[in-house]
């Protein structure tokens, strides 16, 4: 079960601003990714369910994590259908995200009273994922439905929603910005800031670093 409460799972996201996602098969890898993201700021790591037995590295990865660092927040992404979600829940995902929208998965969430953050690209598909109880909705793919100024306009008829884009997110502070100056509640990132090719050189004090820099990005384009 998960270890961490909805709210808290909730808050610690909107006020980071930043959820890093990735995937590898490789459990050690697994673990020195997440060593790099702790090491570098991250409170939230998101693991996305791609591979074949996935569930099995992330259930490394939570007993990993409990042990070794037990205020990180581990969730799991790219979960599609409630059995799914269920298996993951039951192995100690404290948050689900999904590339789209599932009914049964935001039922599911919510009987057990874990985050879910379904991924959404119309209006509709975002006020539909809120009123099932989604607190942040993901948009997804972030720059393909039209970037910060699709977020900025959503945002103009439904000032309350909390918008996540995902896909298209770069490090750069150009781009960070922009989502945020139009209104993004928070960031996922994935292959821009954990790279294939830094986790196959090893180069995990890169990512470490590049997560801090992130981190820091995010709260001075806050301030502005």
């Amino acid at each position: 079960m998960a270890q961490f409460e909805r709210l808290t799972v909730y808050n610690v996201m909107l006020e980071d601003g930043l959820i890093p996602l990735f995937y590898n098969k490789d459990v050690e890898k697994t673990k020195k990714v997440t060593e790099a993201l702790v090491k570098g700021g991250s409170r939230v790591l998101e693991f996305t369910n791609r591979g074949d037995l996935a569930i099995e590295v992330f259930s490394d990865l939570i007993k990993f994590c409990i042990k070794e660092y037990p205020d990180l927040i581990a969730g799991v992404g790219s979960v599609t259908d409630a059995p799914t979600a269920a298996l993951y829940i039951a192995n100690g995902a404290n948050f689900i995200v999904g590339p789209s929208f599932n009914k049964e998965i935001a039922l599911l969430c919510n009987k057990r009273k874990v985050a879910y953050i379904p991924g959404t690209a119309t209006a509709t598909e975002i006020s539909t994922a809120e009123e099932f109880g989604a607190e942040i909705v993901k948009i997804f793919p972030g720059s393909t439905v039209g970037g910060p100024n699709f977020i900025k306009n959503i945002l103009g008829p439904m000032p309350w929603s909390k918008l996540m884009p995902t896909g298209g997110v770069t490090a750069e502070e150009s781009n960070i910005k922009a989502w945020f100056d139009a209104g993004a509640a928070c960031i996922g990132m994935g292959s821009k800031l954990v790279s294939s090719k830094l986790v196959s050189e090893g180069k995990y004090n890169e990512i470490a670093s590049l997560t801090s820099e992130v981190l820091k990005i995010i709260k001075n384009v806050r301030k502005i």
